[in-house]
């Protein structure tokens, strides 16, 4: 039996650290699935594993546990970067913009929520409480990435090993975090008088407002002598409406136009086009005609289907410059990447294993899906070099110093700041110096938990020793309840002027208060009552600002307020 004690006391044994990893990521996992009243703390229990095996003693070399610590940190951060990068600047429509000031309000808010906390209910004297009040509140938004920010920060400054454990806070304050946003966020309704049959009933009359979202079918005969000698794309072109011909009846045959089709006058042609845009199309093609030639075409299947863009040609083109609707006649309502919904706007840029929903005639739909590529083999291959070039890059972007006066260090990213913002970088532009970027999203989330558990099995043990004295013994219950006042206040506040003053509806409220605190169980909650998209297109709004600001703040607290 000396060989199994052995294997579990002896810490320089490489087989020991592998041992110690394994039983507190596994254990944290499974304890993870475990929902009460539906909601889980997920990945946080292998924090809290971690805690525990500290505490007992069940731990390994500090080196090994700070180096483990930082790989897993970085990446995780560059993962979440190449998650959100290709969305960080294509959500600021009109209600985007207002959805993300609203969101920064909001973080704000829990910074000086934070602050006040700690100047009202803690010794300001006590050089730990303010890094403990960090921590505290990125457990109160529920945020992980922060929290491995400012770890890595406070790494940064107490270069002597001797860095304040904020693990400690976060962990008082992630379960009522947890709660405390889906419990703010139904405040918000009861404090705004909102009824979900009402707010519903909004969603349902907006779309039924939206014209271009029914496809308008129609037979009209050429009477326009412009369009004699003209082919399809010139006349799509000159027209600027969403249009397109299916079928055209010529000197007594049927055929499938495509834009090289030359029109000539007497010709009937089928045409498919916005609702919205059949009377001007009408006018200016010719008249309305009941066709007995294409009586199988009045019946073509209207098909939405996902497609997968794997042509290396498309990486780079906007949704606009490609014509979906005036020449295809089919409508790209929604665009995936590495898992967020994406705003279809015309100035949307495609990259490589973006998944677009397109909407049209099933004819239409199959000649975008060979434009596109739509070949998910040719996405099977990772592109594991583009990852670890924008590691080193972001490395060395990180580590350059800014000196800035009255800051006892120079200011430096760090292995949290430079990764994650040159992983944003290379999502959004990679395409421009012929990085292919694209990763599947299994493949990101993978690599992403495998890095976040990393960190939390890191951080938990490392803190774990003191973890009795500085909470059970300590101001645990204070960080419990300053974290629930961090989370609570700032939704009361901003859902309440997101209604009232720029009266979104409620659903979208929901989902831009979940995207805020980069909270999946929020979201969930917000998409169990809705019936419609608007949470998700309001949580996919604001995340990738929300998750750089959140990681990016932490940075600035630490560097500038611990510092000092």
């Amino acid at each position: 039996m000396d060989w199994l004690i052995n294997l579990f006391t002896n810490q320089e044994s490489v087989a020991h650290i592998v041992l110690l990893y394994s039983v507190v990521i596994a254990a944290g996992v499974y304890l993870g699935k475990v929902k009460i009243g539906g909601i889980s703390l997920g990945v946080t229990w292998v924090l809290f594993m971690g805690i525990l095996a500290g505490h007992i003693g069940f731990t390994g070399p500090l080196p090994v546990l700070t180096f483990v610590q930082d790989f897993g940190l970085i990446l995780f951060v560059f993962m979440i970067g190449m998650q959100v990068g290709p969305g960080f600047f294509e959500n600021f429509g009109k209600a985007g913009i207002r959805l993300n000031i609203l969101a920064v309000c909001a973080i704000l808010l829990n910074i000086l929520v934070m602050f006040g906390c700690y100047y009202l209910f803690f010794d300001t004297s006590n050089p730990n409480n303010l890094p403990m009040m960090v921590g505290t509140l990125y457990g109160a938004v529920t945020n992980t990435p922060g929290l491995c920010a400012a770890n890595e920060a406070l790494t940064s400054i107490f270069t002597n090993g001797d860095a304040p454990t904020i693990a400690s806070g976060y962990a008082c304050a992630y379960p009522l975090g947890v709660l405390g946003i889906i419990g703010a966020t139904l405040a918000v309704k009861y404090l705004c008088k909102v009824k979900f049959d009402n707010e519903e009933k909004q969603l349902a009359d907006l779309e039924a407002q939206n014209p271009h979202a029914k496809p308008y079918q129609m037979h009209l005969k050429v009477s326009n002598s412009f369009l004699a000698g003209r082919n399809l794309m010139q006349i799509s072109a000159f027209l600027n409406r969403d249009m397109v011909c299916t079928r055209i009846f010529h000197d007594g045959k049927v055929d499938i136009p495509n834009r090289d089709t030359i029109f000539q006058i007497g010709d009937e042609i089928l045409v498919v086009c916005a609702e919205a845009d059949a009377e001007p199309i009408q006018a200016f093609i010719g008249p309305m005609i009941d066709a007995e030639w294409d009586i199988e075409d009045k019946n073509q299947p209207m098909v939405s289907r996902r497609i997968v863009v794997t042509r290396t040609a498309m990486s780079g083109k906007t949704l606009g410059s490609m014509h979906f609707s005036s020449v295809y006649g089919v409508n790209v309502t929604r665009i995936t990447r590495q898992g967020i919904e994406l705003f279809a706007s015309r100035n949307h840029h495609f990259h490589i294993g973006d998944r677009i929903m397109v909407v049209g005639p099933e004819e239409n739909v199959n000649r975008v899906a060979d434009i596109m590529g739509n070949s998910a083999k040719r996405l099977n291959v990772p592109n594991i070099a583009t990852i670890f070039v924008g590691i080193i890059v972001g490395i060395i972007f990180g580590s350059l110093p800014v000196a800035i006066p009255g800051m006892p260090v120079p200011l430096k990213l760090g292995l949290a700041g430079g990764p994650l913002i040159i992983a944003i970088l290379m999502g959004r532009f990679g395409y421009r110096v012929k990085l292919v970027t694209y990763t599947t999203t299994s493949a990101n989330q993978m690599l992403r938990e495998i890095g976040l558990v990393l960190f939390l099995a890191s951080v938990g043990i490392k803190a774990g020793n003191g973890f009795w004295e500085t909470v059970v013994q300590g101001d645990g219950l204070k960080y419990v309840g300053t974290g629930f006042l961090i989370t609570v206040i700032p939704i009361l506040i901003v859902g309440t002027i997101a209604r009232l003053k720029y009266k979104f509806n409620y659903f979208t409220i929901m989902g831009m208060l979940a995207g805020t605190y980069t909270d999946p169980p929020a979201l969930a909650y917000a998409n169990s009552v809705c019936s419609r998209e608007a949470p998700a297109i309001g949580y996919s709004t604001v995340y990738p600002l929300s998750m750089f600001l959140r990681i990016f703040t932490a940075q600035i607290i630490v560097l500038f307020f611990c510092a000092a």
